[in-house]
């Protein structure tokens, strides 16, 4: 009983779609029963195994490209999160430059933006914005002066997507 007022339906279902695809116009569907046509060129819709087959490609393409996709993205954080790092070691830089010495850890990368008190030649912001920059994890960069690397003047770090990152995998500038 139930079998057949399921199939009843699909089969009631499948016929408006057959005549509303048939008309052309969206407000007027065609009559069904009074088509004078062959049953073979009334049936113009789709079947559900045509649809069925059309949704498991287009879900085995997601599947496949998805992955992809999520790669260059992590990828294009990491390109971006080194290109910041060296911007802002320029910046840097050119705080020496008036300075005449980089920031302190105390005033950290502040001192880009906003006048530290005991600066005489400070002739910034030598960033644009109220606010130093995060990286694209959207965690603050790590500033420290002296550096904890032999070689360095300072290290300026970003812990990368994990933001309790070991130093080892923290991305700092060259």
């Amino acid at each position: 009983m139930v079998t057949t007022r399921v199939s009843h339906t699909l089969e009631t279902l499948f016929q408006f779609g057959r005549r509303y695809m048939r008309s052309g116009k969206p407000d007027r569907p065609s009559d069904h029963l009074g088509d004078s046509r062959a049953p073979e060129s009334r049936d113009a819709g789709f079947t559900i195994l045509e649809i069925l087959v059309v949704v498991t490609i287009i879900g085995l393409l997601i599947g496949l490209v998805a992955p992809a996709a999520l790669r260059q993205l992590g990828g294009a954080r990491l390109s971006v999160a080194k290109q910041s790092i060296e911007r802002l070691g320029t910046v840097l830089d050119l705080y020496n430059l008036d300075m005449g010495s980089y920031p302190t850890t105390e005033q950290g990368l502040d001192a880009l933006v906003k006048k530290p008190s005991t600066a005489a030649n400070w002739n910034g912001p030598y960033l644009k914005g109220e606010a130093v920059p995060l990286d694209p994890w959207n965690h603050p960069y790590i500033y420290r002066n002296p550096s904890e690397r032999p070689g360095h003047d300072y290290d300026l770090c970003s812990n990368g997507a994990n933001p309790d990152g070991a130093k080892k995998e923290q991305l700092c500038n060259l």
